[in-house]
């Protein structure tokens, strides 16, 4: 699969589109990271005009934020992102419950019983993971097939190839993000499950992290190199 240039109003495969005008604007912030107002107008198809008077409703709301950074020559460009109450629009699933259940588990069971509960849900996830990898052939179908199944379950997830012939599995967003800020031993069983699934043939190494402050999680999927 050769890399492709998305058209102004792509989105993430599986990912679920959003209806009115302002929830697009967040949507293509949320997954494409911070730009100017100029791109934001290419990447939805609309005039630069219609995305100022957005952006400026969307900052009286607290929603969106911007950053003036020198780029060349002229005046600074005005760099939009989204605040932390714009990210909140894309909250975690049931993230209260979750915190309350994991505070349940380690105030009853301890730590050890915790990593237990997170060990099952990771042979869980790898049985079904590992079943709908293995009706693809080589590297590039397992990774699509991974994608496909993260945005299934609300990552917003899209891969990208690299120039040298690795992959990108791209997480916009993490559905239980609360729950791996309160324990870290799940994002350490998903890089897991990653690894295990797509083979022992394969090297799959986080890049980005939302716990470390990064806009995404990310990870880059290549060949294991021979010894």
């Amino acid at each position: 699969m050769d890399a492709k240039t998305p058209s102004p109003s792509a989105e993430p495969q599986g990912a679920v589109g959003p209806e009115t005008a302002d929830e697009r604007l967040l949507f293509c912030l949320k997954t494409k990271g911070a730009m100017t107002a100029q791109r934001l107008a290419y990447s939805l198809g609309i005039s630069s005009v219609a995305v100022r008077k957005q952006l400026s409703r969307l900052d009286e709301a607290g929603l969106v934020q911007f950053q003036e950074e020198i780029r060349g020559p002229g005046r600074p460009e005005r760099i939009w992102r989204l605040s932390a109450k714009g990210h909140g629009r894309f909250p975690d699933t049931h993230s209260q419950l979750t915190l309350e259940l994991i505070s349940s588990i380690r105030n009853i069971f301890g730590e050890e019983g915790l990593n237990r509960l997170i060990g099952q849900r990771e042979k869980i996830m790898e049985t079904s993971y590992g079943k709908a990898l293995a009706l693809q052939d080589d590297l590039e179908g397992r990774v699509a097939a991974l994608a496909a199944l993260r945005a299934s379950e609300g990552y917003m997830a899209e891969i990208e190839k690299l120039e040298d012939g690795a992959f990108l599995l791209i997480e916009n967003h993490c559905p239980i993000c609360a729950a791996a800020r309160a324990c870290q031993g799940f994002c350490r069983s998903e890089l897991n499950i990653f690894r295990m699934v797509l083979g022992p043939q394969t090297q799959v190494t986080r890049t980005d992290h939302i716990l470390a402050g990064a806009r995404r999680c990310a990870y880059r999927i290549e060949a294991a190199r021979s010894a």
